[in-house]
């Protein structure tokens, strides 16, 4: 059976969960939301917090929403996220994207967002989402990629910052250029009827800068991938804080502009 090799770079530190309790259905998977109908059973695939997953289910009050994560515990979040907003047509297991343990034929819809950039197969992985959706069903995904992301003005420290990040997550096992990937990956899983499409996040204001350069600063320093980024010998402890200090300065730019681009997949399964 086929485990993951790859590992988590980001981890569930606060800094991290700061983005992830963020994103919503609105601003992370309005390209599936057109073919979302009430009565829909929903498989959120990566589901960490619960926020979007929680969206989800709100869309499809006589449907259902069952919402998987490898890490056990950041599902307490995503049910208290869920109880928050009183939703009852939600649920959450353990599961492995790879090795999924849903019957054939299961779901309506299966979603993954930012997940199949982190996963050691994501052929496979999609092989399993089609396996799990229901004839006419849908199979979405969502994943940023790194090497198309942009910023202004130019800075030295955020070139580090890029470099730095891709050489960690390619050392754990995924692929953080996964974007620009997914309709390959999708093809050769055996899905045909596919649309890609692309959006991107922006951060602009200087309130939009405080929050990302302050999350990616102190992500740097306290984070899973800050431990990962030393411990695999990528970069010294002195150079995660030149990293997070170049972040904040960045952040501190009247004029300052950042883009993250993100590819889409929706895949509709053959009858």
């Amino acid at each position: 059976m086929p485990k993951e090799t790859a590992v988590y770079t980001h981890g569930h530190h606060e800094s991290v969960l700061r983005s992830h309790t963020w994103r919503t259905a609105a601003n992370s998977a309005a390209y599936l939301l057109g073919s979302i109908r009430p009565h829909m059973k929903i498989l959120d695939i990566g589901c960490g917090p619960g926020t979007i997953t929680a969206d989800l289910a709100a869309l499809v009050p006589d449907g259902h929403v069952t919402g998987v994560d490898r890490a056990p515990e950041i599902l307490e979040q995503a049910r208290a996220t869920a109880a928050d907003r009183g939703l009852t047509n939600v649920g959450f297991a353990v599961a492995d994207v790879h090795a999924l343990q849903y019957p054939d034929d299961t779901f309506c819809v299966v979603h993954a967002h930012q997940v199949l950039q982190h996963v050691g197969d994501p052929v496979q992985a999609l092989r399993e989402m089609r396996r799990v959706t229901r004839p006419g069903g849908f199979i979405a995904a969502r994943d940023g990629d790194y090497g198309a992301m942009t910023w202004y003005p130019a800075s030295g420290g955020l070139d580090g910052w890029l470099d730095l990040y891709r050489r960690v997550a390619r050392a754990n096992g995924g692929e953080p250029d996964a974007g620009r990937r997914l309709r390959s990956w999708a093809l050769r899983a055996g899905l045909r009827d596919i649309t890609a499409t692309s959006s991107t996040w922006t951060f602009a204001t200087a309130e939009e800068r405080a929050w990302w350069s302050g999350l990616w600063a102190d992500r740097t320093l306290a984070s899973a991938y800050a431990d990962r980024a030393t411990e695999g010998g990528h970069a010294t402890t002195d150079g995660l804080r030149a990293v997070s200090d170049a972040w904040r300065e960045w952040g501190r730019q009247e004029d300052g502009w950042f883009s993250v681009l993100h590819g889409e997949i929706l895949c509709r399964k053959n009858v």
